[in-house]
């Protein structure tokens, strides 16, 4: 079973964004949340309710299909991180000059999928 959790509009710059998705690709979803909880970087709050927001999907999924769920099984399969649409604003300057800022903005996408076993059953 697959489930995807969006964040999307964050404002947070997808270079900054993506150093914290790096670090929590391929590991377990509960690995994830615990690493996310005590990563410095600002991102890691954002990215960490994403990740859990798509547990609780793979859980809802799981019952409305009536299986069992086991949050152990669960691996982040995919996780990345798009651009957003930019806010231009502008900061004045000497000389009445006008300096543009980019404030840039994240689309979060991480999608949990059950383990592989090794015999390629579930």
């Amino acid at each position: 079973m697959e489930a995807k959790a969006q964040a999307r509009f964050v404002r947070v710059t997808p270079q900054k964004a993506r150093r914290v998705v790096d670090i929590i690709r391929g590991k377990q979803a509960d690995e994830a949340v615990a690493v996310l909880t005590y990563a410095p970087q600002a991102a890691a709050e954002t990215v960490r309710k994403v990740v859990e927001s798509a547990v609780a999907n793979a859980r809802v999924k799981a019952d409305k299909a009536s299986e069992a769920f086991n949050s152990d099984d669960l691996v982040i399969a995919e996780a990345y991180v798009d651009e957003g649409p930019t806010l231009k604003r502008f900061r004045p300057r000497a000389q009445g000059r006008a300096n543009r800022i980019l404030k840039r903005t994240s689309h979060i996408t991480v999608i949990v999928a059950e383990r592989q076993t090794k015999g390629g059953a579930r």
